[in-house]
């Protein structure tokens, strides 16, 4: 197989493949930004698979979803999923508000 097709497809294996959270499913897809940071809590405080705290395991999914939705993702679900990383900051106690 050609490198190229290899390390073009690398997100969607990991998508599949990660040991690293097992999200609830539509979370990316819920409205409210509170809930999706909720949810990737969640998810993070009860995995047992992890590499790294909570907090950045539940931040490392987010931004991996926005980066791999890339320019597809519309312009209102950007900022919903931006605005889930500010609520997981509060909720983790790392903001500054």
């Amino acid at each position: 197989m050609p490198a190229t097709r290899t390390r073009k497809r690398w997100t969607q294996r990991v998508t599949r493949e990660s040991n690293a959270l097992d999200l609830e499913p539509g979370v990316f897809t819920l409205d409210d930004p509170r809930a999706i940071a909720k949810s990737l809590k969640r998810s993070a405080d009860l995995s047992m698979r992890r590499k790294t705290d909570p907090f950045r395991s539940a931040m490392s999914m987010l931004t991996f979803y926005i980066n791999r939705a890339g320019k597809s993702l519309s312009k209102s679900r950007r900022e919903t999923l931006n605005a889930a990383k500010a609520e997981l900051r509060k909720i983790f106690g790392r903001s500054d508000d």
